[in-house]
């Protein structure tokens, strides 16, 4: 049962939550940081907010929460920083010197203000740099550019002065009139050159010619390598232009098509010398750039790998202080402003523990005024908190998955340990399976600690989370498997030769019939004989089904005593009669379920032990139909058909039991409140208790009247429910027979079909093939699809089948202020 006082360690009772208490601690100022960081390491505490009709920005550690914000945004800066430069963040290491939360806020400002300088120096010089390497390319390729176009020049001047000197001049007229133009009147050209996009070069020339109206000379080549953007640092294919035009209103346009392309100019020299001379210089330029971004880099990389050897600690201290001033803005303030006021949750066993924390920050703050612990009383609803373990945290998350447990309601994670991963090997039984299930298992565990410091994938992680789940899954599918006697559906003479033979040497190709037994009967399990034989499915369907109703019936009878046990838990003497009403509101439950279905349960054990051949189906039909005919031979035992009209009667009676003293209670306990004899509640007592008795509560300080009819019909409602739930859950139940049925005929199906097939052709390609798609189909179908459907269907029967008898399941989590958990929740 839960600890009811306190100590100074848990109980670790998984049947009811742990005993809780509501606090009430005030804290001077000075010792408050202190104080919640300690209470923080013990994690134990629940605070309530009580400021919760304030918003965000009127708390009274709204600046400090700002501060935490701008590191943690600092740190995120840090860390992108880092991810870019490829440097990996060290593991948290203990420093001997712990760093005060404004020295820290001081460090990340200093870097963050040294690694903003780096980089946008770094930024000046790599787009400085870029510029000078497309000024390069520019030069190369209009250098070619302007070669080839003096060499052809060059070479006209000589065929033109050597036709000159062999012909007379009146051959050609024009073209000496051009040379004996004044050089001082000829037209001069300007150009321009530079780079443009390759994917705009067709339509930055087109622009080009339609502006100027083809009054330019263009010429463009292509860069074989992308050259870096310096304006995006992208790399780019680009390609280099040299434009030639006449006039400065041409030369206006084209500036602003360049500008319109993002076409990058460069200035050209036409002088030959000045060209090698720029050229020389850009290339100096180049190497000295690159030396400087070289320099920088490694000044960017020495800090950034400062940053990483301390990156952890200043993350867990950044997100330990944002969390520790989000407690303190839960607290209250006192009237003087010299102290807070907080209230919180915390289990009795914490109390020593949570005034030594409070003890111990006073004396490290040097206050001289210590803390105020108290217990508060209250009948609020405390929060439940159960204290598990690895092995069993992965259980009670199935629990809580349906509802967490009201406060110190019975834990149906005691029972679900065992019951959920032998309900899953019921229908999983196959020993060849639950070991290769086992073996995957133990790889998770025996790796757990490398796997736990790993980020996994969505499906990895919950295979991971419940590691300790299917392992439990997989013995136990050990276990039936060798009940059922199935190795990937071969069954195997593990435990003693099989107790049947044959009679003489003409029987060996025939099943059952022609069958003798020999032997004592098979020890363990299910007799080998069995399998292949022509009554295999009638004989395994039978036993299955009735194994399932035993089960089944098994569980739901544990379900209804529980609620028993729950009543009996919450008990209250002022509360007798409500619980004489609600305790043996269980008794007719039970007599209903055990006359029906129990019995049913005690003929099919009666059914194996003598061997008899009584229809059980014409036995349960007839019990209603015609409780007063003669059974004949499907009597099992003397005196039937008395028992079975007596558990008739009991079960008809049982219906009204249900349905009718409840109410009526209900209605006398109001009429007493209405007297003047208020019905008053321990504080120990069930909520649900205080919840019937006190629905009307509110109505009745107005003496309104008693709804009977709607009591009336909600407790019809549940008499109904129950009555026709236990057929069909009962029903429910064999869903165990259907899944172990589906997974052996597979697991037949896969073997004979695939395997065995693929042997009889002699063939070891095709027995290859066949292995390989044997295991596919194994692993595919039966240990992954198998599994996971077992699965669902055993959770099934416990939300719905178990836990509907006596589960409520409407408390709420215990979420203490812990720094361990913050730490898991930001992960």
């Amino acid at each position: 049962m839960a600890r009811s006082g306190g100590g100074c360690c848990p109980s670790m009772d998984l049947m009811r939550s742990e005993a809780m208490q509501l606090l009430q601690v005030i804290i001077p100022t000075e010792s408050a940081h202190l104080a919640v960081s300690h209470l923080g390491d013990l994690g134990l505490i629940q605070f309530k907010d009580l400021n919760a009709d304030k918003s965000p920005f009127q708390r009274t550690y709204a600046a400090q929460i700002k501060r935490c914000a701008e590191m943690a945004r600092k740190l995120r800066f840090f860390k992108e920083q880092m991810s870019k430069a490829g440097i990996l963040v060290s593991p948290m290491q203990s420093t001997e010197t712990p760093l005060d939360f404004d020295d820290m806020e001081v460090k990340l400002g200093e870097l963050e203000a040294e690694l903003t300088e780096v980089n946008a120096n770094d930024e000046k010089l790599q787009r400085a740099h870029n510029e000078l390497l497309e000024y390069s390319t520019v030069l190369q390729k209009a250098g070619e550019f302007f070669y080839s176009a003096q060499r052809s020049a060059a070479a006209q001047h000589r065929q033109m002065e050597a036709n000159q000197s062999g012909e007379t001049s009146l051959e050609s007229p024009l073209l000496e009139q051009d040379m004996l133009t004044d050089a001082s009147k000829q037209v001069k050209l300007g150009s321009l050159s530079g780079l443009v996009p390759k994917e705009k070069a067709m339509a930055f020339e087109r622009i080009l010619f339609r502006a100027t109206r083809g009054n330019i000379l263009l010429r463009q080549e292509s860069v074989d390598e992308p050259v870096t953007d310096p304006q995006s640092g992208e790399k780019v294919y680009k390609n280099t232009f040299v434009v030639f035009y006449s006039g400065e209103r041409a030369k206006a346009k084209i500036l602003k098509i360049c500008d319109a392309f993002r076409a990058n100019r460069y200035p050209f020299p036409e002088d030959l010398a000045k060209q090698t001379h720029t050229v020389q210089e850009v290339s100096g330029k180049i190497s000295e750039l690159k030396a400087t971004i070289d320099m920088g880099l490694a000044h960017r990389d020495s800090i950034l790998k400062t940053i990483a050897s301390e990156f952890e600690h200043w993350n867990h201290l950044a997100k330990k202080e944002k969390s520790i001033y989000h407690t303190l803005n839960m607290l209250s303030v006192d009237v003087t402003k010299k102290c807070l006021v907080g209230e919180g949750w915390s289990p009795v066993f914490a109390t020593n523990q949570i005034q030594d924390a409070l003890q111990r920050a006073t004396l490290e703050s040097k206050s001289q005024v210590g803390s105020i612990f108290q217990v508060l009383n209250t009948k609020e609803s405390p929060p439940t908190y159960f204290q598990t373990n690895k092995f069993t945290s992965a259980f009670q998350e199935i629990v809580d998955a349906y509802g967490v447990a009201k406060y110190q309601e019975a834990n149906p994670g005691v029972y679900t340990i065992i019951t959920f991963p032998f309900l899953f090997a019921v229908m999983f039984g196959d020993w060849g399976h639950g070991i290769c299930i086992l073996l995957a298992t133990l790889y998770l565990i025996i790796r757990e600690k490398k796997f736990a410091s790993q980020k996994l994938g969505d499906i990895m992680e919950m295979m991971f989370g419940g590691r300790y789940i299917i392992m439990m899954m997989s013995i136990f599918s050990i276990y039936t498997g060798l009940i059922y006697n199935e190795f990937f559906s071969i069954p195997f003479e593990l435990f003693a030769k099989s107790a049947y033979a044959c009679r003489d040497s003409s029987c060996s190709d025939s099943t059952t019939e022609g069958l003798i037994k020999v032997r004592d009967t098979y020890p363990f399990g299910v007799d080998p004989v069995w399998h292949g034989s022509r009554s295999e499915l009638p004989f395994l369907n039978s036993l299955k089904m009735k194994m399932s109703i035993l089960l089944g019936v098994s569980q739901m009878n544990l379900g209804i005593f529980m609620s028993y046990f729950n009543a009996k838990f919450f008990r209250n003497s002022v509360n007798v009669w409500y619980q004489f009403c609600n305790r043996y509101q269980f008794v007719p439950q039970l007599i209903f379920l055990n006359s029906l279905f129990g019995y049913l349960s005690m003929l099919i054990i009666i059914k194996w032990c003598t061997g008899s051949k009584a229809d059980l189906y014409h036995v349960m039909i007839y019990m209603f139909l015609s409780p007063t005919d003669d059974m004949g031979e499907n009597q099992l035992f003397p005196g039937q058909k008395t028992l079975q009209q007596v558990l008739l009667l009991l079960a008809l009676v049982s219906v009204p039991w249900m349905l009718i003293p409840k109410p009526f209670f209900l209605k006398w306990e109001h009429e007493r409140r209405h007297q003047g004899h208020q019905y008053a509640m321990l504080e120990g007592a069930d909520e649900s208790v205080v919840a019937e008795l006190g629905e009307h509560n509110e109505e009745s300080n107005h003496h309104e009247e008693f709804e009977f009819s709607e009591i009336f019909v909600h407790q019809l409602i549940h008499t109904i429910e129950f009555v026709l739930g236990a057929v069909s859950n009962t029903a429910s139940y064999l869903r165990l027979w259907a899944l172990s049925l589906a997974h052996s005929e597979l697991s037949t199906v896969f073997y004979d079909k695939v395997l065995l097939l693929t042997l009889g052709y002699n063939n070891i390609f095709i027995l290859a093939i066949g292995v390989v798609v044997f295991i596919c189909a194994t692993v595919g179908v039966l240990l992954v699809m198998e599994t996971l459907s077992a699965f669902l269907h055993a959770l099934r029967l416990h939300w719905v089948e178990f836990q509907n008898k006596f589960y409520e399941g409407d408390g709420y989590k215990f979420a203490p202020f812990s720094f361990a958990l913050i730490s898991e929740d930001e992960e």
